[in-house]
């Protein structure tokens, strides 16, 4: 029996996600300064910018992994004073997994007996995200044995299995090659158009044409712009922006 994914307006809603005025600075060094955001339902959105503009630092505040130095990070939905809606109703995927040393399977079931699942639902619903994600097969196996695609496809899965109302990825992608990359897009569109709001960071334009809404630019730790993605690639407003999409912005 599959099971089905009960759709994210059923649930409190945790959206917006407002950052205000929010900055990180590190041995009197300020990283990133005056940002301010708002984060609702939608197409994804993808951060892009020069190495060291900022852009895995975003999403790590985002996410909470770290607190900013400066200003605030706000969730503001009918969730958002619910602590288990902070812990599960959001999630990230990096660059290089993290998995259990345990099976595929049990790293999907492991979060999902967190959240309470009982066991048959919990293993019905793990294999679910493993077939959308052609890693059924593989249940069984150790998952720190997988290639590299494999891993990145096992991640998302697991994030997917929590139904998250945003999901932040860092750089999903960066990694793999073109047909793992395919793989990889495939199901963030997928995670997307069942409702979750993808926050993304991304160095590849070409992917970051494939499955933007909107594009945020950062430059030197700010937010130069933040436009509509065909608005972005076709008239940037910022000469920073112009000059990264020539190739010309490497700081």
């Amino acid at each position: 029996m599959t099971m089905q994914m009960a759709p994210l307006h059923a649930r409190p809603v945790l959206l917006p996600l407002q950052l205000q005025d929010v900055g990180y600075g590190i041995n009197g060094q300020t990283l990133i300064s005056h940002i301010t955001l708002s984060f609702e339902a939608g197409a994804p959105t993808l951060v892009l910018g020069p190495n060291g503009a900022g852009k895995s630092l975003l999403l790590r505040l985002c996410h909470g992994l770290i607190q900013p130095t400066q200003g605030q990070v706000i969730w503001q939905g009918a969730a958002a004073q619910n602590s288990q809606s902070l812990r599960f109703d959001q999630a990230m995927v990096f660059q290089k997994p993290v998995l259990l040393r345990r099976s595929v399977l049990a790293n999907i079931e492991f979060p999902l007996k967190l959240r309470g699942i009982d066991t048959t639902a919990r293993r019905s619903k793990a294999m679910t995200v493993l077939e959308r994600v052609g890693l059924a097969a593989l249940a069984e196996r150790p998952a720190r044995v997988l290639s590299g695609g494999e891993q990145q496809r096992l991640a998302l899965a697991r994030a997917w299995a929590l139904e998250p109302q945003i999901l932040f990825l860092d750089e999903p992608s960066a990694a793999l090659d073109p047909g793992a990359t395919r793989q990889v897009e495939g199901i963030i569109e997928s995670i997307a158009a069942t409702g979750t709001k993808i926050v993304m960071t991304t160095h590849d334009l070409g992917q970051a044409r494939r499955l933007a809404g909107d594009v945020i630019f950062l430059h030197r730790g700010s937010v130069a712009e933040r436009t509509p993605a065909s608005e972005f690639f076709n008239m940037p407003r910022s000469d920073a922006a112009r000059a990264f999409l020539q190739g010309d912005l490497t700081w």
